[in-house]
């Protein structure tokens, strides 16, 4: 009778806990007697902090959970467990050490404790010889900076953390200032601390000894993905991917609601992938001392001794600031020259990075030894066609960047190559004269220059130092405001009154009947004046109406878009009464890229290129076409019902399971044995 009344709470941690949550005044001296426990507990813990206590964990975790009911009591309390970490994180037992971080979780988690010093211990617990500490550690500080950042920046824990987090990169610890690089660039990612002082931080790591920080921080310049098991750059809370969704719509019961909800889940995986995949080549925008830093980065390449596919990413960041940034580091282009040769290790990415390095302040005659270097080792009739074609290509992007490294008789000599069999040669060749007639066709050949107006045979390339600097936008006279105001049209391309909409029926209608071959076959919101598009008028007239244009409109993107629509039409079609597809005039003009890719230089078209698996699909269906395969085309009467066979294709599988099955063929090993078994049991019997 006496062990029924006995208070059983004491002993019932979990019991304790949820009654305290109910109605923390009725269990205050509950309470008290664990928290009397708990300071006893602490003395011996401290006596010899390396013994393991279950009792000393279970009330650690017990305090944490109720200590938003007696915050009086409990009001030292996280910081009793913050110093303990901080004493003795490196000798305590595993699981005492991670069930005392857990508590503390959740004590910021109650907005018990402030995040800057919370943070600033767990970077230090990263030095601790436990995977699965750091793998939570790093969820959380991830996790907590983005719910501080949630509603708007909180700039002073940020910029805090941060020089906090520049201190860790020093650490002497490796895995310490690893993982610590490691939650800047998931922060950068998640758009959380997307600002230039976490990229200079990051990029400073790029110089460090240690060649796991340095490989991270140059992959994170570089935008790739860093594999390492040790580093979980994606949290547990960012959704099933694309993939998984996709899996489990196999198996699910098919019904329009959970259609509805799978097209919803696969919008925003999508559109979370795309924004973990927001490209951080924005990031070499955001370095502060860019030519200090390529020097830096530079010093430390020519005397690195790591292997080759980290020093291949050195340059890549190089050739990417310089090219980004247009600095003037000029030993960098003789060091690449003695890597340009076609049985060098990934070669097409030294041609790649060399192009990317040029720019139109490098003096000429800096980038003149690698071009002729390039030329000589690669544009020679004893290698082989896709060497010569990457050649001529990598010719073309570092021209295409400095055109003024070009002289007459080489531009020549590359373009004789328009007459090889070859098509991958053919097309670098062709590829190459087409790029001059628009850089400099005084350096081609007369023939080789084509149909060119007047404006287009004069166009030079800048001499180097040159500004050009006009008064007003370029292509500005396309854009007559006049014009359209007095045929009664507004900016829309609207008419304003139904005179003028007479009036400009009958214009197209006598435009139509009249030139009806000079007019451009072009979609209605693209249209271009035909006296645009076939006059030719002089220098003069056009910078003065540009100016005029310029000085008093408000250009829109529609202004823009037909300003390029317009110079299409003059180069493709400079003179009327030629037709031309529709397909020709939405081309855009072949603009200069910031960033190079390999494929530019390596456009070899020896043999047709293996298509995807989405490509192949496409075809099938294209090919396919509106053709409806059914059991009904062969019959006669298209109203007959179907047979069996027909109908068991549609039904459930376990309800044909038993007929699917069929009959199982024995092997002939099978047989071997059931014959000698047989044999056997005669032979047994003819004894008896």
């Amino acid at each position: 009778m006496s062990n029924r009344n006995r208070n059983q709470l004491p002993n019932n941690l979990p019991q304790l806990q949820n009654v305290i949550k109910r109605d923390p005044e009725s269990y205050h001296e509950e309470f008290l007697q664990q928290y009397r426990h708990y300071q006893s507990n602490l003395e011996i813990f401290q006596i010899n902090p390396s013994l393991s206590n279950e009792v000393f964990q279970d009330l650690v975790m017990f305090l944490s959970q109720v200590a938003h009911c007696y915050p009086n009591h409990l009001e030292q309390f996280p910081q009793e467990l913050k110093n303990i970490l901080q004493r003795h994180y490196m000798v305590m037992n595993p699981e005492l050490r991670m069930v005392l971080c857990r508590s503390l979780i959740l004590l910021r988690n109650k907005g018990l404790l402030s995040p800057t010093s919370l943070l600033e211990l767990f970077f230090l617990l990263f030095r601790c010889k436990d995977k699965l500490l750091r793998k939570t550690l790093y969820s959380h500080i991830v996790t907590d900076i983005r719910n501080v950042n949630a509603k708007h920046k909180n700039n002073k824990v940020n910029s805090t953390l941060q020089n906090f987090m520049y201190t860790m990169l020093n650490d002497s610890n490796l895995v310490a200032a690893k993982k610590s690089l490691d939650v800047m660039v998931e922060l950068y990612k998640k758009n959380i601390w997307k600002d230039a002082k976490t990229v200079n931080v990051v990029a400073s790591a790029c110089l460090s000894d240690l060649s796991k920080i340095s490989v991270t921080a140059l992959k994170f310049l570089l935008d790739k993905d860093e594999n390492d098991g040790d580093s979980d750059s994606e949290s547990e809370d960012d959704g099933p991917t694309v993939k998984q969704l996709l899996l489990a719509n196999r198996v699910r019961k098919k019904t329009k609601k959970g259609e509805n909800k799978l097209k919803k889940a696969l919008t925003k995986a999508k559109k979370k992938k795309k924004d973990l995949k927001s490209t951080t080549f924005s990031a070499l925008y955001l370095i502060n001392d860019s030519q200090g830093f390529s020097e830096k980065l530079f010093k430390k390449l020519e005397s690195s001794n790591e292997r080759f596919e980290v020093r291949l990413m050195m340059m890549d960041v190089l050739a990417r600031l310089i090219g980004v940034h247009q600095l003037f580091l000029f030993n960098f282009y003789p060091f690449l020259q003695k890597y340009l040769q076609p049985h060098q290790k990934e070669v097409t990415k030294m041609l790649t990075f060399y192009a990317q390095a040029c720019h139109e302040l490098v003096p000429p005659e800096v980038v003149e030894p690698g071009l002729r270097a390039i030329v000589n080792n690669f544009v020679t009739e004893r290698n082989s066609s896709e060497v010569i074609a990457v050649g001529i290509n990598a010719v073309k992007e570092v021209c295409n960047r400095c055109p003024l490294v070009m002289s007459e008789e080489l531009l020549r000599d590359l373009a004789a190559y328009k007459k090889s069999k070859n098509k991958s040669v053919f097309n670098a060749s062709r590829s190459l004269i087409q790029q001059f007639r628009t850089l400099n066709p005084a350096l081609l050949h007369k023939k080789d220059r084509g149909q060119m107006t007047a404006e287009e045979k004069n166009v030079r390339p800048s001499e180097y130092g040159e500004m050009l600097s006009k008064d007003y936008v370029p292509g500005a006279q396309f854009l007559d405001v006049n014009t359209e105001k007095e045929n009664g049209e507004t900016t829309d391309g609207k008419v304003m009154n139904n005179e003028n909409e007479e009036s400009d029926e009958q214009w197209s209608d006598d435009m139509t009947d009249s030139e009806d071959d000079d007019v451009i076959d072009q979609p209605e919101e693209n249209k271009v004046p035909e006296d645009i598009a076939g006059s030719d008028p002089s220098e003069e007239d056009v910078e003065i109406k540009a100016s005029r244009i310029s000085q008093t409109k408000i250009f829109t993107n529609e202004d823009f878009k037909k300003i390029r629509l317009t110079k299409i039409v003059q180069q493709v079609n400079p003179k009327a009464g030629k037709k031309r597809k529709r397909e020709e005039e939405n081309k855009e003009p072949s603009e200069r890229k910031d960033l190079l890719s390999v494929d530019d230089i390596e456009q070899i078209y020896g043999k047709k290129r293996r298509s995807s698996k989405e490509e192949r699909l496409a075809s099938a269906k294209a090919g396919r076409g509106d053709i409806k395969r059914t059991f009904q085309k062969n019959r006669c009467n298209e109203f007959t019902s179907t047979t069996n066979k027909e109908k068991r294709k549609t039904k459930a599988y376990m309800m044909v399971k038993h007929k699917v099955k069929g009959k199982n063929k024995r092997s002939f090993r099978d047989k071997q044995i059931a014959l000698r078994d047989s044999l056997l049991k005669k032979k047994r019997k003819t004894k008896f």
